[in-house]
Order: structure tokens, then sequence, then C-alpha cells
């Protein structure tokens, strides 16, 4: 009799769930980004934000939740309800995380459903024009002769600029002195004025300076060339075949969102994508419009997680 009646209890919800997910969504959703405003998390969220409210017929609020290396806004979603009301603008750091801190509150591939990635963007391989280097394999030989010579700049450790260094020189098995800063502006400002020689910059930080001659761009760091820089090569085609490390943003929903949510909320992503205006926006910026399935992305997540892994040992980062 108990038996028949959890039965009952248990077809009643599912059938309640069902009828939700397909009225969905009948109220205003939060999309958590995990950083502060400003950053390209925050401006990627906010570009696609709109469109994707027209396309469901409800406001879709962009949140920041910033803070401990994106695990505050990362733990609001992992413990949302999963009804598909509250998203997270998943970043590439999330992938790096577990093997930074010793202890997280989430688990990106338990706690997590993956919607979509949006866009990825390669990082720009620049040097002070003092460095006597024009290409990525001149840099390489000319560290080689000037071991520990070279020093390079990144936005702390850990941050997405600082592994993606820290891969190129593991690649290239060469070594450079990383110098962290608290944030990529602090150490752009020193690789101007050439107190550091090498950098891996976002591209919207190093175009302007590369293009007026105060930095020597050799090459990007994406397994593709940037439409912004097409000239450019990719540090793969220049002298590292199966280089490849970019920043990327993507959608997550809470784990157990109904898959006709999480389907929903991916047709809305792919047409958004497709929408002209934000298509031209995202591409004048340097990124390059991805756009995924939720399986797709969950095995993106899972490969990028093993490989910063490798990366991180690599250089002997200990988690903290």
């Amino acid at each position: 009799m108990q038996s028949a009646l959890w039965w009952g209890v248990l077809i009643a919800t599912c059938a309640v769930t069902g009828a939700q997910a397909q009225t969905w969504p009948t109220k205003s959703i939060r999309l958590i980004v995990p950083s502060v405003a400003g950053g390209g998390t925050d401006i990627s969220a906010r570009l696609i934000a709109p469109k994707m409210s027209e396309i469901l017929g409800q406001q879709m609020v962009v949140e920041n939740r910033g803070g401990a290396a994106m695990m505050i806004g990362g733990e609001a979603v992992a413990r949302a309800a999963p009804d598909g009301y509250t998203l997270l603008m998943g970043i590439s750091t999330l992938t790096i995380n577990p093997s930074i801190h010793k202890s997280m509150p989430f688990d990106v591939q338990r706690d997590f459903a993956p919607v979509s990635q949006v866009v990825s963007q390669p990082n720009l391989l620049v040097v002070h024009p003092s460095v006597p280097v024009k290409t990525t394999r001149e840099l390489i030989n000319f560290t080689r002769t000037h071991a520990n010579q070279l020093n390079y700049g990144s936005a702390g450790v850990g941050s997405n600029p600082h592994l993606t260094m820290e891969l190129f020189l593991y690649m290239a098995n060469i070594k450079m002195v990383h110098v962290p800063y608290k944030g990529l502006a602090p150490a752009m400002i020193d690789t101007l004025s050439g107190q550091l020689t090498v950098m891996m910059s976002t591209m919207l930080t190093g175009i302007p300076y590369a293009r007026d001659g105060r930095l020597r761009a050799l090459a990007v760091s994406g397994a593709q060339r940037s439409r912004v820089l097409p000239d450019l090569p990719t540090i793969a085609e220049a002298a590292l075949p199966g280089y490849d490390a970019v920043q990327w943003y993507g959608i997550l929903a809470p784990a157990a969102t109904p898959r006709e949510v999480v389907m929903k909320l991916h047709d809305a992503v792919m047409r958004t994508l497709r929408d002209p205006a934000v298509r031209d926006r995202f591409q004048a910026d340097g990124a390059d419009i991805t756009g995924s399935t939720p399986e797709e992305f969950g095995v993106y997540i899972a490969s990028e997680t093993a490989k910063w892994a490798k990366v991180i040992k690599a250089a002997g980062i200990k988690p903290e």
C-alpha cells in the first residue's frame, strides 16, 4: 500500500514537472555573472540577454555576483532550484578552479546542466618592441638562449592569461619568469613601459597597442585565426602544432533542470547568436561565435578541466 502511494506521488510530481516545463517560462529569468560589471563575462551576458528575452517572452535579468574566483556566483546557481529561472554565464575559469583550489563549493561537471557555449576568444601573444623577435618561433629560440631573462605578466595565478602562457611554455619546453598582478590592466601598463617583456593579453586589451606599435603582436592563441587580425598566425601554425587556449563563455543551468527547459534555452541561445547585430558585435570584439549542443558543451567542459589540470601540474602550481 505504501509502495503504491509512493509511486502515485512520484508520477504526480513528474506530471507537474513536465507540465511546468512545457509552459516555461512564465516569469523573469536571472542570468548570474560570477564577476563584477565591465569584464568580458559581463559584456557577453548583457549582449545576449535582450535578444534572449525577446525570444523567450520573459525578461532576462543580468545579475553580477562576483568574488572568490567566480565561486560565489557559481555556487548561487548550483544551489538554485532546477527550474530554468536561475542561470549561470559560465567562463573558462570554471574549468581551471578545480586544480587551483583545494576546496570548491560545487563541481562544475556534477552540479550544472550545460546549455550551450556562446563564444570563445583567443588571447594575443605580444612582446615589448625591445625584444628582438618578430615571430613566435624566434621568441622560442631567443628564450632558449636567454634562460629566465624574459618575464611575463598576468592577471594573477590561475587566471586564463597565466595558464595560456604556461601552456605555451610547457609545449615549447622553455622558461620565463611569471609576474602575477591583481588584474590585467596593471600588467599591461608594465608591459607597455618595458618592465615586462612578454604578455598573453586579451584581444580587446592588446589590439590597440599592437596596431599603434607600442607592442608587437606575434600570434593568437586559438585554433583558428582571428577575423579581427586575419594576417596574424595562430601559435599552432607558427610554432606549436596542437596548441589551443581560449577564453570561453557559455550558459549553464542547475543540474536536474528539465530537459525540455534546457532545450528551450538552447534554442534561444542559437537564435540569438544568429542575430546579425549580436553576431557583428561579438566579432568586432575579436570573439568567435561557437554555439554548441548541451552534450557538446559538457564534453568540452570535461576536456578543458583535464587539460588545465595537466598544465597546472606541469607548472608546479600548488592548490590553495
